[in-house]
């Protein structure tokens, strides 16, 4: 599995060091609720709230580097707005790893 990496960060930060970490500061407080709100969600079934739950979370996926991950969480995406839960196991995945490198940071 790919591993997050802070590559895109520091593309877009242009070697501003107070610019990465104030970056990685809003997505260490933002990715925690996110990922709470969306296992809260689909444990209520809610297939469409979970659906935008997980285009929310796209973003930190890409923010962290993992492209192959962002076509995953695309994928699941569509499969909840679907009323599937084709994906899951893989996207949950992603967030453990995520998860795991934020504590790192």
């Amino acid at each position: 599995m790919e591993q997050p990496n802070l590559s895109y960060i520091t593309s877009m930060s242009g070697g501003d060091k107070a610019f990465e970490q104030k970056l990685i500061n809003i997505i260490k407080l933002e990715f925690p609720e996110e990922k709470n709100v969306y296992f809260k969600n689909f444990e209520a079934e809610n297939y469409k709230l979970t659906a935008e739950n997980v285009h929310k979370l796209k973003h930190k996926i890409s923010i962290l580097g993992l492209e192959k991950s962002y076509d995953v969480a695309v994928d699941y995406e569509n499969s909840l707005i679907d009323g599937k839960t084709e994906g899951r196991i893989e996207f949950e995945s992603i967030l453990q790893t995520m998860t795991d490198f934020l504590e790192t940071l």
